[in-house]
């Protein structure tokens, strides 16, 4: 039975990626719907780390409505149009704060076009900084205090003395140390030559590239009020985490969890930039952050749903099976959940399906918080979003996929960046937790 239940979950998992988008949870849906017809108990559906994902997402799509978007983005382009030759160090810390502060890596959808733009002028391969700058947002999702998966995996590790504090100053430090390190290492080692490389060449000369056209944008005071608004809501959580916190108790009696506190919050914010910058609410649901985030949360759900349908089911099997090979080796979790979070397409669904089962075995914290570091690699097979649209959107042909899938631009710098992430996650962990 053990057989079945496994190959109709990987079926699942390869047919939602090769439906692509939304067909990812669809498709964990209809793995559910087949395992219950041969009499497996449907799991618990991820509702904390949707409602969390749901609550960001109109926060940022009212700000991006505001302007606040388009503000963020107008200071981007100066900062990268004033230091170009340093775009492949500078690309991937812009993102990378702009993915801590909203919780979402889409967030970097915005930034793409203006990499390739600043990088075409400066004769600089778009395909070195792009690569960098989509890398550095997969793993910052690991260090966001408002990111689904860094407020679970507090949640799940809090009864191991490690409160949520605790975990953003060891994931914070450390992953902004991997990327800055993961930067100069590409900067360096690479020919970042634009008009080196055969294949712009060939799109060139067959009038393929295209010419961006500088495109004024009106920034009014609503555009930077909304920005400030969503970074004071973050302060704001942040700040209640600290007060709260058993360390420091400044706050006797904890209202609301972080889950209720991130809602309460980024409700509030959106509402308040509603009101003050005179938002149109339906222009929200037609935002494409809002779009993204939504297709985010059902194939948050579909999957999730699907691997903890199957991971319930033979929870015993599961610990009798590994635990020993854990407890012996438990460094084998970095390879194990490295490989998952490709599987299950999410960080905060690979955090959510797997991290309890972690923790159920007894497994030191300082392992399980150096493992959490390893559910960045959604880089392996190049079908995320923010991979696919890079490609998309990069017209010299520098940013591809090889003949043998594995072999695109995002490999070499994702696995750089996330094995620096894991060993500063130790070095960091050892003397914090």
């Amino acid at each position: 039975m053990l057989m079945i239940e496994l190959i109709i979950v990987l079926f699942a998992i390869f047919l939602g990626a090769k439906l692509g988008g939304i067909g990812i949870g669809l498709s964990g849906g209809f793995g559910v719907c087949m395992l219950a017809i041969i009499g497996v108990q449907p799991g618990h559906i991820p509702f904390d780390v949707i409602s969390i994902i749901i609550a960001v997402i109109v926060a940022i799509s009212t700000m991006q409505i505001a302007g606040g978007i388009d503000y963020l983005t107008i200071k981007t382009e100066k900062l990268l149009s004033n230091n170009p030759n340093y775009i492949t160090i500078i690309a991937p810390m812009v993102t990378y704060l702009c993915t801590i502060v909203t919780g979402t890596g889409n967030i970097a959808l915005s930034i793409l076009p203006i990499i390739i733009k600043v990088a075409k002028k400066q004769n600089i391969k778009p395909c070195i900084p792009l690569s960098t700058a989509v890398i550095s947002a997969q793993i910052a999702i690991t260090a966001s205090p408002v990111s689904a998966a860094v407020i679970y995996m507090s949640s799940i590790i809090a009864n191991r003395g490690i409160n949520y504090i605790n975990l953003l100053m060891v994931v914070i430090p450390s992953t902004l140390m991997a990327i800055l390190t993961m930067s100069f290492i590409i900067f360096l080692c690479f020919n970042s030559k634009l008009s080196d490389d055969h294949m712009y060449q060939k799109r060139l000369s067959q009038g393929l590239i295209k010419a961006y056209n500088d495109k004024q944008i009106i920034i009014d005071n609503h555009a930077q009020i909304s920005v400030w608004l969503f970074l004071l809501g973050l302060i704001s959580i942040i700040c209640y985490a600290i007060f709260s916190s058993s360390s420091i108790c400044i706050i006797k009696t904890s209202i609301m969890n972080i889950t209720n506190t991130i809602l309460s919050i980024m409700f509030s914010v959106a509402t308040l930039t509603i009101i003050i910058c005179q938002v149109n609410t339906n222009y929200i649901l037609n935002s494409n952050i809002f779009k993204a985030g939504i297709n985010s949360c059902i194939c948050i759900l579909g999957v999730s749903w699907l691997g903890d349908t199957f991971v319930q089911e033979n929870m015993q099997w599961i610990q009798n099976t590994i635990s020993t090979i854990i407890q012996v080796n438990p460094w084998l979790l970095v390879i194990i959940f490295f490989f998952l979070s490709t599987i299950m397409y999410s960080q905060a669904t690979t955090t959510k399906t797997f991290m309890p089962i972690i923790i159920a075995l007894n497994i030191s914290p300082l392992v399980a918080v150096t493992s959490f570091a390893a559910i960045a690699s959604l880089f392996i097979v190049p079908t995320y979003p923010t991979v696919v649209a890079a490609m998309q959107m990069d017209d010299t042909g520098t940013t591809s996929i090889g003949k043998f899938i594995f072999n695109h631009s995002f490999f070499i710098p994702g696995l750089i960046g996330v094995i620096l992430s894991i060993i500063f996650s130790f070095l960091f962990g050892s003397i914090i937790l």
